[in-house]
């Protein structure tokens, strides 16, 4: 939370920033004493009483991910005196974020008014929220459910998401609220971790776990695959979409340091399904497949994080649009002709 995203570029006014990201503000990061902290304004937002149950699209249930377990991961890392140090991932794939808001700020600029009118930061832990560096913006923190949007229809012009939406259970039902609360031509801009995250912690505990007690348990929580956020988004109503991924690489001295690292971000594994505790015979063993597999020259170990970004407009009727099936006038199997002339007219030059 602790690098800087300007969004003082955006030019329309109302803003929604899923699972807070890091600082955002449009000066020079400084130091924020509690009584700032303090000056934000916190609400507590809850959504019209709808069923626990969360909604597949094949309309059975789905809940994988413990919520409140996930909830109680973050107020404990935010109440960690060092918890700033914990930051490196979350800044860096923020500052990848803004990247993108400022590239949307710039190709489509008559999307935006002068100045953000309105700013909200949700988030379900309220020590994360408790932290948020103030800034010149009008800024609202909510105390909500990302699962659950407490939010109008047509109420924001963007909304962002960074590193938060690996943990939501129905995912298509969420993507399909994001839609809702956008206005029409607003876009969505987000992040979250993907299906290769951490490949190597994966193996070395399975292996380790075959080895000392016969069977292996799901440590490393199911992510999303690259192949299915393009369906997603499209069957979530958006369009005009845009789906790149990125590779994050840290080296850590061992495999129990990342561990520590995960604790203290407060990405723990908090699927239901989860084994809670490890052997210590499994633990060394795990830690010395890890080195032994992936380890680099230098003695450390690297994890590696996929970053999913996506981008999504709701439909306008000024959005532009493909063109009717038949339309075209010129035929793909004109092209042959085309390179057969230009190679032609280069044979025929003196």
């Amino acid at each position: 939370m602790n690098s800087v995203i300007n969004l003082r570029a955006l030019r329309r006014g109302c803003v929604l920033c899923l699972g807070l990201p890091p600082r955002i503000s449009s000066q020079p990061a400084r130091s924020c004493s509690s009584a700032d902290r303090a000056a934000l304004p916190l609400r507590r937002l809850h959504p019209a009483a709808q069923p626990r149950g969360l909604s597949s699209r094949a309309g059975g249930t789905m809940n994988v991910f413990d919520r409140n377990m996930k909830k109680r991961q973050k107020s404990w890392a935010s109440a960690l005196q060092d918890n700033h140090k914990y930051d490196y991932l979350r800044d860096e794939v923020g500052i990848r974020v803004a990247d993108r808001v400022y590239d949307i700020s710039v190709l489509y600029v008559s999307v935006f008014q002068e100045v953000v009118e309105r700013f909200f930061l949700t988030d379900i832990s309220e020590g994360l929220l408790r932290q948020t560096k103030p800034c010149e913006m009008p800024t609202h923190c909510v105390l909500a459910d990302e699962e659950f949007l407490p939010f109008q229809e047509n109420t924001f012009d963007l909304v962002v998401s960074s590193l938060s939406m690996h943990w939501i259970n129905d995912l298509p039902g969420a993507l399909r609220q994001i839609n809702g609360v956008l206005k029409p031509d607003g876009v969505f801009i987000g992040a979250m971790v993907g299906g290769e995250t951490l490949y190597e912690l994966r193996c070395s505990l399975q292996l380790a776990e075959l080895e000392r007690e016969g069977g292996f348990s799901p440590h490393i929580s199911p992510y999303t695959a690259v192949t299915d956020l393009g369906n997603l988004l499209s069957q979530a109503g958006f369009n005009m979409l845009t789906v790149d991924v990125d590779e994050i690489q840290v080296n850590y001295p061992g495999m129990l340091e990342v561990m520590s690292d995960l604790q203290g971000m407060g990405e723990s594994n908090c699927a239901w399904n989860r084994r809670s505790l490890l052997h210590r015979d499994t633990m060394l063993a795990a830690a010395a497949i890890y080195k032994e597999m992936y380890g680099n020259e230098d003695g450390s170990v690297p994890a590696t994080f996929e970053i999913l970004y996506m981008i999504g407009w709701k439909p306008h009727e000024s959005q532009a649009k493909p063109a009717k099936r038949g339309s075209a006038t010129v035929s793909f199997g004109d092209l042959s002709k085309i390179n057969q002339s230009v190679s032609s007219a280069k044979t025929d030059k003196p």
